[in-house]
């Protein structure tokens, strides 16, 4: 059962308070091929772990992009975080981008009162920060750069020091949509993930993740330019 969303009082920002966003700038995201960690252990759906057609068809394999993308398992994604258009809970303008990063839901404010509300992975905690932004421009199929620090971490990426270029191997995955406040990159992204079990999850450093199902469908619907908020 899909829980409650939550309340318009709390999804509201009010005036100049800052609200805490428990993601991690996109320069440390996860190494290529990381993967959440294994005491997380995925949800199947259905006392038989069925997914419906329209939902296995919604999360199907892309064959016509740049790259191909597989088939998302969605037996290992809790029901709550399939894509879906829900009552508005936001109070927001149309085209707003709002963030509940204690659920891990991503909305998508439409016209007519509802908004399409995604699953998502977060930032683990420590990797913070706070206030309203907006959605500057958005990439298909983006590069990849380690920060020095990373690399320093993990010397293995020093051939990635001056991008990783797209493709199906790149932790930035299908798309990328790049987060300013005012004129200044904040370094964080919402981009889209491969890997079923970090839905839902506060995962390691990183920006917010997505299927590269739902990220491609918020890429397509969402105007650059638009407000982010986060709850």
């Amino acid at each position: 059962m899909t829980p409650p969303h939550p309340g318009r009082r709390q999804m509201l920002v009010g005036g100049a308070s800052l609200l805490a966003l428990a993601l991690a700038g996109c320069s440390t995201t996860a190494m290529p091929g990381a993967t959440v960690a294994a005491s997380q252990t995925p949800v199947h759906n259905g006392a038989s772990g069925a997914v419906p057609p329209h939902i296995a068809a919604m999360y199907g394999a892309i064959s016509d992009d740049r790259f191909p993308i597989r088939a998302s398992r969605m037996e290992l994604v809790p029901e709550q975080f399939w894509r879906q258009a829900v009552a508005d809970p936001t109070g927001e303008a149309p085209g707003t981008v709002v963030i509940s990063t204690q659920d891990r839901f991503l909305y998508h404010v439409q016209a007519d009162g509802t908004a399409m509300r995604y699953g998502v992975g977060i930032g683990a905690a420590g990797f913070e920060w706070s206030g309203r932004a907006h959605i500057a421009y958005k990439r298909e199929w983006p590069t990849w750069t380690p920060p020095s620090e990373m690399i320093a971490r993990h010397p293995e990426l020093e051939q990635y020091r001056h991008g990783m270029a797209p493709g199906p191997d790149n932790p930035m995955g299908p798309r990328s949509l790049y987060i300013h406040q005012g004129n200044t990159d904040t370094l964080y992204r919402i981009h889209g993930n491969s890997d079923e079990r970090t839905i839902g999850h506060a995962v390691s450093s990183g920006c917010v993740r997505m299927l590269p199902q739902d990220v491609i469908h918020l890429h397509d619907t969402v105007r650059s330019g638009s407000t982010l908020v986060v709850i």
